[in-house]
């Protein structure tokens, strides 16, 4: 494989990674929040999942940031003055509406209340393709290499390769 091929498989392979810790915390709250733990009554948001599923989900953004800012795209410089912080949130909030349009699907359409739908609507369904859109975007708009005016292809792709061989 190439050296874009390594980079976009390990970035991808952090990402994943950093994901996965952020989507467990996520989850854990979640369902602490709607369905509780060890309780026939459930959590003292049952009657709110969608505010649940955003508060929770907030929680595991601030995760997300710190671990894909420091270690999935740690080469990447972000391209905006804030660090990208503006266009993670933009990104995340934006991204938010699939598995949240998924939960209320689940719930309000199909009439599916108990704890294995929501989680497979809003945690399966829902932010699986949140994740697949996030990375994309991420890696486009909040840590993308920046452009080099005035330098040739050849030189970028070398510079690529050279910062490729230190990680």
């Amino acid at each position: 494989m190439g050296p874009r091929w390594n980079r976009l498989l390990s970035e991808a392979a952090k990402f994943m990674a950093v994901g996965g810790v952020a989507t467990l915390v996520a989850f854990l709250l979640f369902n602490y929040l709607v369905h509780g733990f060890w309780t026939r009554f459930g959590g003292f948001m049952s009657s709110q999942p969608i505010a649940a599923y955003v508060i929770a989900n907030l929680i595991g953004m601030v995760i997300s940031y710190r671990g894909t800012r420091s270690w999935a795209f740690r080469h990447r410089e972000p391209v905006h003055a804030d660090g990208g912080r503006t266009a993670f949130l933009v990104i995340n909030l934006a991204t938010m509406l699939i598995p949240t349009t998924c939960l209320w699907f689940s719930r309000h359409v199909l009439g599916l209340t108990d704890p294995l739908s929501d989680n497979i609507s809003a945690n399966v369904i829902g932010a699986t393709m949140g994740t697949v859109t996030r990375f994309y975007l991420y890696r486009t708009w909040v840590f993308r290499h920046p452009q080099t005016p005035g330098l040739p292809a050849t030189l970028l792709e070398r510079w690529n390769e050279e910062e490729l061989a230190e990680d």
